[in-house]
């Protein structure tokens, strides 16, 4: 399932800055049995008194988020009566009072837990829970469409044993190379202030989506309906979202905030109404709107 705990890392860091919460954890689930995890990445602790703790299914706050595999939080942890406090001794060590914990779920199975806490006893506001819970959601989508490319590339493993294995890996390369210069063509147009030139690199642009769309759509009589209008910014966002990259790399070659390359992916979403990022792009190509 490639390295979870890399993600689990970038969202611990996503969820630090977007809260602003002091501390902020979680770890990835391990193993076969998947009945555990191990905290493995920190932000804002004073101690190493979490680090790399085992938390089994049921057990304290992330536990019991595990086994319900849903949100679950409190706001003064030793004397928290709807959690087990199988973990009391290194809480207390790093002084953390108000706690949430949030499962991170891909196809009915929890693959992580999320943290945020405080060293107070005040109520999490409303606005941190909710998110904690929408970066749960994108490390969701971001594991989910990330298996589908493993699964993807292991039945292409398969179909290595066929004559036909070369012609179809070679032909995959190449429509990833095309995909590759689409979303190149888009980042560089936004970069250029000449108008003209700007022009002739986004028509280039539509030129090699429009040339997927003739090769890959059956031939209809009727006129197809048109597809959704998409922002430029919503789409030079989905053109490296179709490639693979996250959304820090994406806000990166773009030079936007991760924020707002994450907004601009919610609004094209909504628009091609899909739910996953991958449901996002395969919505944009059969449309037209990338190769």
């Amino acid at each position: 399932m490639g390295d979870d705990a890399g993600a689990v890392r970038a969202a611990v860091l996503s969820l630090h800055r977007s809260t602003g919460l002091p501390v902020v954890f979680g770890g990835a689930l391990a193993g076969r049995a998947r009945a555990s995890f191990q905290i493995t990445e920190m932000v804002g602790n004073t101690t190493g008194a979490l680090s790399g703790l085992v938390i089994r299914q049921g057990s304290g706050l992330g536990g019991k988020a595990m086994a319900l595999g849903r949100p679950v939080w409190v706001s003064d942890y030793p004397h928290a009566t709807t959690i087990s406090h199988d973990y009391d001794t290194p809480v207390a060590k790093e002084g953390l009072l108000s706690v949430v914990a949030v499962p991170i779920v891909v196809r009915r199975q929890v693959r992580g837990v999320l943290y945020g806490a405080l060293r107070e006893p005040l109520s999490l506001a409303d606005r941190v829970i909710a998110s904690a819970v929408e970066t749960a959601r994108d490390l969701e989508q971001e594991l989910a469409v990330r298996d589908e490319a493993d699964e993807a590339l292991a039945r292409l493993g398969r179909a290595g044993r066929s004559p036909e294995a070369a012609d179809i890996a070679a032909a995959a390369a190449r429509w990833e190379e095309v995909r590759a210069v689409h979303a190149e063509l888009r980042g560089l147009a936004d970069q250029i202030t000449d108008p003209a030139v700007k022009a002739r690199l986004l028509e280039a642009s539509v030129r090699l989506a429009s040339a997927t769309e003739q090769d890959e759509r059956p031939v209809r009589c009727d006129a197809p309906p048109p597809g959704p209008a998409l922002s430029p910014r919503e789409l030079d966002v989905l053109s490296y979202v179709a490639i693979g990259c996250t959304n820090a790399e994406a806000a990166q070659r773009l030079g936007l905030l991760p924020e707002t390359v994450k907004s601009y992916l919610r609004s094209a979403m909504r628009k091609l109404d899909s739910h996953t990022r991958l449901e996002a792009v395969t919505a944009a190509r059969r449309a037209g709107l990338l190769p």
